[in-house]
C-alpha cells in the first residue's frame, strides 16, 4: 500500500520560513518526478515545484523560484521555504508520478498518480 505522509506545515509571519516534509512508503522501485502541490480554497490545485530524482533536474514555479528549494533522499522529498508571503497561503500536498510521463509537463496533475493528504501553510502579514 502507497502512502505519502506530509509534515511540517503552520502558522508563520511574512518572511518566515518552514520545511515540508513528505514520507512516502509502498512506492513502486520504478519512479519518476516527485513533486509539491498547494491549494488554495476555491482555486485549482497548482504545481510549486517537482525533481526527477534519476536525471538531478528540478522545476519551480516561477512565483517561488529564489525562494522555495525541493530535495529529495530516498523515501523523503521536502520543501524548504523561505521568505514566505502571505500568498504562499495554501494546502500543500506531495505528488509522485511513476510515469516520466510527467516531464512533459511537470506541473499537470494528471501525471502523478500517487498523492499525499496535505499539510497546511499559513503566512501572516
Amino acid at each position: 500500500q502507497v502512502q505519502l505522509v506530509e509534515s511540517g506545515g503552520g502558522s508563520v509571519e511574512a518572511g518566515g520560513s518552514l520545511r515540508l516534509s513528505c514520507t512516502t512508503s509502498g512506492l513502486p522501485s520504478a519512479t519518476a518526478c516527485m513533486a509539491w502541490f498547494r491549494q488554495v480554497p476555491g482555486q485549482e490545485r497548482e504545481g510549486v515545484a517537482a525533481t526527477y530524482p534519476r536525471g538531478g533536474s528540478t522545476y519551480y514555479q516561477p512565483s517561488v523560484k529564489g525562494r522555495f528549494t525541493i530535495s529529495q533522499d530516498k523515501n523523503t522529498l521536502w520543501l524548504q521555504m523561505n521568505n514566505l508571503k502571505p500568498e504562499d497561503t495554501a494546502m500543500y500536498y506531495c505528488a509522485v508520478a511513476s510515469s516520466s510521463q510527467c516531464l512533459v509537463s511537470w506541473s499537470a496533475e494528471p501525471g502523478y498518480n500517487y498523492w499525499g493528504q496535505g499539510t497546511q501553510v499559513t503566512v501572516s502579514s
